[in-house]
């Protein structure tokens, strides 16, 4: 029996309603929310909490779960939640992938950027968005 590979990201929003995003330095070099796999017996919120703080040095909470993504090209389930950042401290780039991270405005998204990444954010912040559910296709690249 395999297992399953399970996502969790954070969206999270400073008091000027921007979102914070993390820069690799791998693949496209590409902005994302702060997030990766689950580990061995890690909950999906777990594994959320765990990224963020190595990705960005934030301890952060989780208030709610914004979406279920299905991606059938690798048979994974991505979960998104919506964090809050405990301390107010800022944001530092602290693990060997991350390069950069900071509050972006919504309107103004850093690229190259996946429409993945996008719709998570859209979704996570859209008060009238009724599906938690999604299915994705191949990742769309906005360079």
């Amino acid at each position: 029996m395999s297992n399953k590979p399970v996502g969790a990201a954070a969206i999270i929003v400073d008091s000027e309603n921007r979102v914070l995003l993390v820069k690799h330095n791998y693949g496209k070099y590409n902005w994302e929310i702060p997030g990766g796999l689950s580990e061995q017996n890690e909950s999906a919120q777990e594994t959320a909490r765990r990224e963020v703080l190595e990705e960005t040095g934030l301890e952060v909470t989780v208030d709610r779960l914004t979406g279920v993504y299905y991606e059938p090209h690798h048979d994974m389930h991505h979960f998104v939640f919506i964090c809050k950042n405990v301390n107010n401290q800022a944001p530092q780039p602290c693990y060997k992938e991350i390069t950069a991270c900071q509050y972006c405005s919504i309107d103004d998204l850093p690229r190259p950027l996946s429409d993945f990444t996008y719709k998570r954010i859209q979704d996570a912040l859209n008060p009238d968005q009724t599906e938690s559910f999604h299915t994705i296709g191949p990742r769309q690249w906005f360079e």
